[in-house]
């Protein structure tokens, strides 16, 4: 098989695109007829940004315009006899990110007037909701078919006001003008879909439109977007075997690399290992793996979310909570918990039927060392010299070398301008929390032991590490403190060697002043 016959499909979200110029498609049309042909007549998707919900709308507009060409040797095949073209209204509610009521209103205007053409309508209004109904009433009526109303990432308009005590109700509340008709036409609708990242308490489709069914975390659609490790497996192997060639390594280790830095995402509990589609399909179409999704969009707002929440470093994932503490409104969120869960910043990890305690935790590699990445001008002031000393500070790790990881650390420090909160012993331990979760590597602080807490435990693939950090004192009194509390007793089973590390950071030179390794 060569490269070049491998059509991935990066950033193409038109099913009848994918499919009739031979783009590779992982089949997930199964769930489209389940969805189609079920209990529910509304249905609402939330996934993060990137993680194929265009593309499962396009699909579901394709499935009811009938085009039964378009799913040839698909599992839908199998199931469909009917393939009634049905008339569909469908909108694209991302054309209107980072707009004014103006600009929204001008958006509507352009997408109700496009379907109007079609039907024979000319609007005797501006209003969006007199002439949505009247597009939905006269679609049902032309055609003698009920309509299907598919409107992909309903909340776009609103995700960069959620915060914004001015902005956000006056454009919820031309949204919830166009979305009401929903609820009054319903003996004119076969079927509506709504996707977004996020729910709005406040906004129609959520207090009239009472019927709606959400999808988001029903086990039945854990994997209805993504690509799941089945579909990797039993799909994609001809492409893993390609990325092998190219990165240099056997299909096992490529698979391997692949699960580390893209899977982790689960939606629902149970479900299967779901990964970053968008991640994956660029890793096989470049041949090396990047960080594709978390560099795909700024998280500046989430930045500034965590620094208004408090939030440290080590505090963004491990986190506990009922399912309406993080599958919940943001409008009014208490926590950034809601928002770091629906952007796809923490996944599930666990979940206990008897406290009905979910357990959120960070993914994988990629958003993990995207999310440090982006904090860590919090606490330096040249981040791209440290990306490089942190780059550098790998090559002795590897080796089992942390006595010379230290003393890049100590270089660079010393030769950076004065960082805001450098003279706490916080901000040192959160800094270098920041530098080994960049280098990949497991770091937690504040870890419990019978005789106190550990400041840091630093896991790499050979080595435990059991950190003791002061500030203005001495690394022999950090050593000492180390022993006197017996911490390596603490992880005498972990499986690994366990090396104690005593750091002394001095807050006048802003930089380790001294260190042991033993």
């Amino acid at each position: 098989m060569q490269q070049q016959q491998r059509r991935y499909p990066i950033g193409i979200q038109t099913f009848s695109e994918i499919r009739e110029k031979n783009y590779i498609y992982v089949d997930k049309t199964e769930y489209v007829y389940r969805m189609a042909n079920g209990v529910a007549k509304y249905m609402f998707l939330s996934r993060p940004r990137r993680f194929g919900k265009s593309l499962l709308t396009s699909t579901l507009h394709s499935y009811f315009a009938g085009r039964r060409e378009l799913f040839e040797g698909l599992a839908i095949e199998r199931l469909e006899n009917d393939w009634t073209q049905y008339p569909v209204l469908h909108f694209d509610m991302s054309m209107a990110k980072h707009v004014d009521r103006q600009t929204l209103e001008t958006m509507l205007d352009f997408q109700l007037e496009r379907h109007e053409k079609a039907y024979g309508l000319t609007p005797s209004t501006k209003d969006a909701n007199v002439r949505l109904t009247q597009l939905i009433t006269r679609a049902h009526e032309q055609t003698g078919r009920q309509v299907v109303v598919l409107i992909d990432e309903y909340d776009a308009p609103l995700l960069d006001v959620v915060h914004e005590e001015e902005n956000l109700p006056v454009l919820r509340n031309v949204m919830r003008n166009f979305y009401s008709p929903l609820k009054a036409c319903d003996p004119h609708l076969r079927f509506v879909f709504l996707t977004g990242i996020t729910k709005f308490s406040q906004l129609s489709i959520f207090s009239e439109l009472n019927n709606i069914k959400n999808i988001t975390m029903l086990p039945e659609y854990a994997a209805v977007c993504g690509i799941s490790a089945d579909e990797l497996q039993s799909r994609m192997h001809d492409d893993i075997a390609l990325l092998a060639q190219r990165l240099g390594t056997t299909p096992e280790e490529a698979a391997e690399r692949l699960k580390e830095r893209y899977d982790g995402y689960h939606f629902a509990m149970p479900s299967p290992d779901i990964y970053n589609p968008f991640s994956l399909m660029n890793a096989f179409a470049d041949g090396r793996l990047n960080s594709y999704w978390f560099g795909s969009g700024t998280p500046t707002y989430l930045i500034e979310m965590l620094r208004k929440f408090d939030v440290m470093p080590q505090e963004i994932g491990n986190r506990t909570c009922l399912a309406e503490d993080f599958d919940a409104p943001t409008e009014r969120m208490e926590s950034i918990t809601p928002l770091l869960y629906q952007s796809g910043y923490i996944t599930i990890k666990d979940y206990d039927p008897d406290s009905e305690l979910y357990t959120l935790d960070i993914p994988n590699r990629e958003v993990r060392v995207g999310l440090m990445r982006s904090l860590l001008r919090n606490y330096v002031n040249r981040p791209s010299e440290a990306n490089t000393a942190i780059a550098l500070m790998s090559v002795p790790l590897r080796k089992g070398d942390m006595d010379g990881a230290l003393r890049i650390i100590q270089k660079y420090l010393s030769t950076i301008p004065y960082c805001a909160g450098a003279n706490t012993e916080g901000h040192y331990q959160q800094l270098l929390y920041v530098i080994f979760s960049l280098l990949g590597h497991y770091v937690d602080i504040e870890v419990r032991t019978p005789r106190g807490r550990v400041d840091m435990v630093i896991r790499t693939k050979a080595t435990l590490y059991v950190v003791e950090l002061k500030l203005d004192r001495t690394a022999a009194e950090a050593m000492a403190q180390i022993d006197l509390k017996q911490y390596p007793e603490r992880f005498a089973l972990c499986g690994l060697p366990v090396v104690k590390v005593a750091v002394n950071f001095d807050s006048q030179a802003r930089t380790i002043i001294d260190w042991k390794v033993g």
